[in-house]
């Protein structure tokens, strides 16, 4: 895992949920045989995620964000660190970006949408061996209630 000390500008808003998608690399490798069949294995344990985001600015955030990718990220050549959501809930993602973003775009009277595709490094995962037991993580809400309301005394 890589780490940055760049951080997406506190003062600007999180991304739109509409449009926000994911499209992870391949972890494995398929060789087809000659019978037909086809053989799968694992190749890589971290690879990288590509997601697209966009924004709603106002003029003054558009103008920042657009100061931030030039200055600190040197016209997007760099890591930073951003907040997003996930299935895991809120979590810090190191990103950067894959090519130049879509925008300023005006939209409604005065805002800006900016719209940009990251590559994030690494997939927002549960630990290692959590896949093992996917009931836990399933039912991890009736647990918690089970604790913390029918045993808090433990």
């Amino acid at each position: 895992m890589i780490t940055t000390d760049i951080n997406f500008p506190a003062g600007l808003p999180c991304a739109l949920r509409e449009g926000h998608s994911t499209q992870h690399v391949q972890p494995f490798r398929r060789s087809e045989m000659v019978s037909g069949r086809a053989v799968q294995r694992r190749r890589f344990t971290s690879v990288p995620s590509i997601q697209r985001f966009a924004w709603i600015f106002t003029p003054a955030q558009a103008a920042a964000f657009e100061a931030w990718f030039r200055d600190a990220l040197h016209d997007g050549a760099a890591w930073f660190n951003m907040e997003s959501r996930t299935p895991l809930g809120m979590v810090n993602l190191v990103c950067r970006f894959t090519e130049m973003y879509e925008g300023p775009e005006i939209v409604g009277r005065n805002s800006w949408k900016i719209q940009a595709t990251l590559e994030v490094w690494e997939r927002p995962l549960m630990p290692d061996g959590w896949g093992l037991m996917p009931e836990y993580l399933i039912q991890a809400d009736i647990f918690d209630i089970a604790m913390n309301k029918k045993w808090p005394e433990a």
